[in-house]
């Protein structure tokens, strides 16, 4: 069945979230799978694994990071060709797509695998765990081709308004990667290794399920002709890809440099921060299907001209966002210590040291969780217009704001500081994003009056 969408019609609010649903379960699923891994380690293989897998998982978004903002850089151009109604263009835009994302997934392997033993010296990761997480991502990055496959075929299919096919294959990514944890980990005692292969085979079977979606759309039956390299739309998708992907470089980095200074506080106080930045996934999932539904809205609208249209998105999304946040929030403070128990024991010394930093993390991150979810919303909608520069200088200003906190509050109050690292980079994404929303929403304005 053709689950595609036209999102240049209809009750923006409904439209919005009735898209951000099945993206909101497909994360929710995505994360589960990541908590399935963590808190296995956890309570199996004991705190030092808990400690390597959070040391290391800067290493994994940096690459990650990367590939979300690439492919999602290049499904812009897809969706303001669907919106315009051109279709063998958006079919081109398309097979340029893939061609540009298979050369990037040799590339990324190759810098993936020879970054690892660097990585873990840069941020001193403590001797006891450095074996365990260099196992891990080692394991982990021969899978990056089929998270760029995933990548790519999922943000195409959301591109022409497709949420619940990326959600089944989120699903069935799921539940296969926690049947194979079990398996590897329980049953065949591969330890951190069997999680990091689950993680790749449930990543392959989302690719696969994905592809053979887009084979179903019939506006997406491809010509040989649609993957000649064309370097117009080339020009372009970099034009839109490169810097998004620079953001969220940036990002990572930034968390790399504050992960060097977790690391410095001992194996407890890293297993803690670890357990909250797993729950992050679920305190974040909403924001981020809201950012993808934004980036289609927009995206559509703007390749239809209906820039006032765009506006409209923008307020019933921000209403959403702000309902969804305030909601969550309060499950966190309510329901967080339980949450956290999951993953650790805290009859233990470690176990209940770690308990109290990540408890801590949590509650912080949940009473600014609005202030992420403005993040999310605005930088999405102003990518989809097709302006990509804005949103990476909200993650430049994101690095300074977290690496300076990280490294300066700690001075006055201790290593608890670090735990504000967070939600002060997204305050200061937030402040070049807001006012970036109005300048760009100006300036087509003028655009338009220029027209008549």
């Amino acid at each position: 069945m053709d689950k595609i969408k036209n999102m240049t019609v209809g009750n923006p609010f409904r439209l919005l979230f009735l898209f951000s649903l099945p993206l909101m379960a497909g994360n929710i699923f995505q994360e589960l799978y990541t908590i399935a891994d963590t808190a296995i380690a956890g309570r199996i293989m004991g705190v030092d694994a808990l400690a390597a897998l959070g040391a290391v998982s800067w290493n994994v978004w940096f690459f990650l990071g990367i590939i979300q903002g690439m492919t999602q850089g290049f499904s812009i151009l897809i969706a303001q060709k669907f919106g315009a109604g051109k279709l063998d263009e958006m079919r081109e835009a398309a097979g340029n797509a893939l061609f540009l994302s298979s050369i990037s997934a040799i590339l990324i392997l190759m810098v993936a695998e020879l970054s690892i033993q660097p990585f873990l010296s840069l941020i001193r990761v403590p001797s006891e765990i450095q074996g365990i997480g260099r196992l891990y991502v080692r394991v982990l990055f021969c899978g990056l081709p089929a998270v760029v496959a995933y990548n790519i075929f999922s943000a195409i299919l959301r591109a022409l308004g497709d949420s619940k096919n990326p959600l089944y294959a989120m699903v069935l990514a799921a539940c296969t990667n926690i049947a194979l944890d079990f398996l590897f980990i329980l049953v065949l005692h591969w330890g951190v290794a069997g999680a990091a292969i689950a993680t790749v085979l449930s990543q392959l079977i989302a690719a696969v399920f994905c592809l053979m979606k887009i084979r179903r759309i019939p506006s997406l039956h491809f010509k040989r002709s649609d993957f000649i390299p064309r370097m117009s739309i080339i020009r372009h998708m970099e034009y839109l890809a490169m810097p998004m992907a620079f953001q969220n470089l940036v990002i990572a980095v930034g968390g790399i440099i504050v992960q060097t200074v977790v690391d410095g506080y001992g194996v407890s106080f890293i297993a803690g921060y670890t357990t909250t930045t797993k729950m992050y996934g679920l305190l974040e999932s909403a924001a981020t299907s809201y950012g993808f539904a934004m980036v289609t809205y927009s995206g559509q609208n703007t390749g239809a001209g209906n820039h006032e249209r765009v506006s409209q998105g923008l307020r019933a999304s921000l209403i959403i966002s702000f309902l969804t946040s305030s909601v969550i929030a309060i499950i966190m403070f309510v329901f967080g210590r339980q949450l956290l128990s999951l993953f650790m024991d805290p009859a233990t010394q470690d176990g209940f040291d770690a308990l109290q930093t990540g408890y801590l993390f949590l509650r912080i991150m949940a009473a600014f969780l609005p202030v992420l979810y403005v993040l999310h919303v605005v930088r999405s909608c102003i990518q989809g217009i097709g302006n990509t520069v804005i949103p990476m200088l909200s993650g430049i200003s994101e690095f300074f704001m977290r690496t300076g906190t990280a490294f300066l509050l700690p001075v006055f109050i201790g290593e608890l500081g670090i735990l504000f690292a967070e939600v002060i980079a997204w305050l200061g994404a937030d402040f070049i994003l807001i006012p970036g929303y109005f300048m760009v929403k100006h300036k087509n304005e003028k655009r338009l009056q220029g027209r008549f």
